[in-house]
């Protein structure tokens, strides 16, 4: 129906990983510890997954008020790592009536400046 506004990210760091990991309490050292990263076969650190899904819940209440958010939910694709730049896309999809109430549905997702995905989801807004 309509694209939403895209939402560039400035490029992850590894500090913003290890700022995450103290306030999610999230300390995997996958995320923040390169050596371990590496022995596990990852090639360094992955940025957490609920940061990057952070980032698009962000990005809604960017576009729709944060109190009219109903359903929001994501399937991650790719592994995110630092250096990348990464862009939210979100377009509004249709209408719905649930819970005695009309919503906007839509599709959000995350893909860096390669164009992989890294998350793909759905939003439900109340209007």
């Amino acid at each position: 129906m309509s694209e939403l506004t895209a939402i560039h990210k400035a490029q992850i760091t590894h500090t913003q990983l290890v700022r995450y990991a103290g306030a999610s309490g999230d300390f995997n050292p996958i995320h923040t510890v390169v050596p371990v990263g590496e022995k596990a076969g990852l090639d360094g650190v992955i940025a957490h997954g609920m940061l990057i899904m952070g980032m698009a819940g962000e990005a809604l209440a960017d576009w729709f008020p944060r109190k009219d958010l109903r359903k929001f939910k994501v399937l991650f694709s790719k592994m995110t790592r630092p250096g990348e730049k990464l862009t939210i896309k979100g377009r509004v999809t249709g209408e719905t009536m649930e819970e005695d109430e009309k919503r906007l549905t839509g599709d959000v997702s995350i893909v860096n400046e390669a164009g992989e995905l890294k998350l793909s989801g759905k939003f439900q807004i109340k209007i």
